[in-house]
């Protein structure tokens, strides 16, 4: 069925457009041009946030933080192979992918630490990434409250995650 939800959209759009009266072809011009200013336009944030991530696992700051904060989270319920999951979520999708494969590998898709793994993933987000992208194009210029709200709700989820993996 998902097959057909696209063509089905397309179509649907396009019936829209007509008994509307609408030029659809101008429309979907115009629209992709504003898409390709919105993307000149944030390319300069997102390269910093990249940059940013890039420096942080080469200089393995990540991997000092996490095992500095390794009884933190062992505390909280996260396995300790995982903190660096866990710092490294909030700045990039990329490069936590690249980690929960490096746990897969380790220690087999259907064990503990994977499953936790995969919570945390699902239950976070690239908070920064996705700050540095949305923000970047309002007005909303004061990020006080917004990042360690979402910064916390993501330790807050990572750790309901784990033990709900210890649970079940």
């Amino acid at each position: 069925m998902s097959i057909y939800i696209l063509p089905v959209l397309f179509v649907a759009l396009f019936l829209y457009g007509f008994f509307k009266k609408i030029n659809t072809y101008d429309t979907f011009v115009k629209g992709a041009k504003g898409a390709i200013e919105l993307t000149i336009s944030i390319f300069p944030y997102i390269a910093c946030i990249m940059i940013a991530v890039a420096l942080l696992r080469v200089s393995g700051v990540t991997e000092f933080l996490a095992k500095l904060l390794t009884p933190v989270f062992k505390f909280l319920g996260i396995p300790p192979e995982l903190c660096e999951l866990v710092l490294l979520r909030p700045f990039t999708g990329s490069g936590s992918y690249a980690l929960l494969n490096d746990v897969f590998t380790q220690f087999g898709p259907d064990s503990y630490i994977s499953r936790c793994a995969c919570v945390i993933m699902g239950c976070s987000e690239t908070i920064f990434y996705v700050a540095t992208v949305y923000f970047s194009q309002t007005k909303v210029k004061k990020l006080l409250y917004a990042i360690p709200c979402a910064l916390l709700a993501s330790i807050f989820g990572a750790i309901v995650g784990c033990l709900l993996c210890r649970v079940m």
